[in-house]
């Protein structure tokens, strides 16, 4: 019997063969494409027509829930519209003591196998939750850091993703304490209710590919809403907008980063590989219906989509211990991002980092990011 050392077993060898062997038909490598622009229009074509979903632009109609003052910034919490029938919660932080308009910053939260909350395990909450507690302590360094970048000056905006914390999966049968989310909630039955939309997540993946669109499509588009929204700002300076997250978030800073031009630099944590790669032991816990643009891999490797950030800046950040990803993949994913800023003439604008870590967003990453921000913010 044939030893694949594979998730997959003996389909692994079939499934690898109809992987991209070698150079990705739309990677800015190609000999044909010299240009930025030509190739973003092509490149980013593909990636927006593989989302199947294409929602019109719409007015985002803010209403301002409620304004707490935090000392160094205020923090509203709203609701905008990202499509004519979706409404999406937010908090946006407004720093106190800067400049006006200030440089602002989409903060993007994590998959973490934890959907009870979102936005929150970004930024600040009063009487928080020991489970939240214990989650930033593990993967953030114990920071809120939609709440550090507004102390450094930045606006922050900080949606729930789809599926996540006010979006989150609830059935008619629901007990009320996975309805209210009362502060009182044992940290048992949180765990209960992370486990059943992780149980759940497949279902709602095909359900929505069902219904003819991607989960994916949905995300990104949010995300590039959201920067629709914030330019509606008077605070906000168009001029300067980046983004930031890790894991899941460091997918959609990806992501935000190659289908949006106004994004001027962009840092993704814990999420870059080349995908190739991931195939043999490294889809089970990576590749899910959240994230999946079917069909993308036979077009665009991942570091091929981040490179559609250019010429904005980009800082990519993994951990040599993270399980999530084969190490051989992200070295070369990062050869492959170096070898295209490095075509497009603009070397400085790209730093990718490994630090002797697992799956998390460190306070000395943290300070890496932030010093990258301000360089190009």
């Amino acid at each position: 019997m044939l030893e694949t050392d594979s998730d997959v077993g003996s389909l692994f060898p079939f499934i690898r063969s109809q992987a991209v062997q070698s150079d990705f038909p739309l990677s800015f490598l190609r000999p044909e494409f010299s240009q930025i622009p030509a190739w973003k229009q092509a490149a980013r074509g593909k990636l927006l027509e593989l989302l199947h979903y294409a929602p019109p632009p719409c007015d985002p109609r803010p209403e301002v829930i409620e304004t707490l003052d935090r000392g160094d910034y205020l923090q509203e919490k709203i609701y905008f519209n990202t499509t004519p029938h979706i409404r999406v919660p937010a908090q946006v932080l407004i720093p106190k003591n800067v400049p006006l308009p200030a440089p602002a910053i989409v903060a993007l939260h994590d998959h973490g196998g934890f959907y009870f909350w979102g936005k929150e395990k970004l930024i600040e909450v009063e009487d928080e939750h020991p489970v939240m507690e214990q989650f930033k302590q593990r993967y953030y360094g114990g920071n809120s850091i939609a709440s550090v970048l507004a102390r450094r000056g930045y606006v922050v905006i900080v949606i729930d993703m789809f599926y996540w914390g006010e979006r989150r999966l609830l059935l008619d049968d629901d007990p009320a304490d996975w309805r209210d989310r009362p502060r009182s909630i044992t940290a048992e039955r949180v765990a209960a209710y992370n486990q059943r939309a992780g149980q759940s997540e497949p279902l709602v993946g095909r359900t929505i590919y069902s219904a003819g669109f991607t989960w994916s499509g949905v995300v990104f588009w949010d995300d590039v809403r959201t920067v629709d929204y914030l330019l509606t700002r008077p605070e906000v300076d168009p001029s300067r907008i980046g983004c930031v997250g890790l894991s899941v978030g460091g997918l959609r800073s990806c992501h935000l980063a190659a289908l949006d031009d106004r994004i001027q630099a962009a840092v993704v944590v814990g999420w870059m590989a080349s995908f190739p790669a991931q195939l043999k032991r490294h889809v089970k816990h990576t590749v899910g219906h959240t994230k999946l643009v079917p069909g993308l891999y036979r077009f665009l490797d991942y570091p091929d989509v981040a490179s559609l950030a250019m010429p904005s800046a980009l800082l990519v950040i993994n951990g040599s211990k993270d399980a999530l990803f084969d190490l051989d993949g992200v070295h070369a994913s990062f050869d492959k991002l170096t070898a295209c800023y490095n075509k497009a003439g603009i070397p400085e604008k790209l730093r990718t980092r490994l630090y002797d870590t697992p799956h998390e967003f460190n306070s000395a990453m943290q300070d890496e990011a932030w010093e990258w921000l301000q360089k190009w913010v």
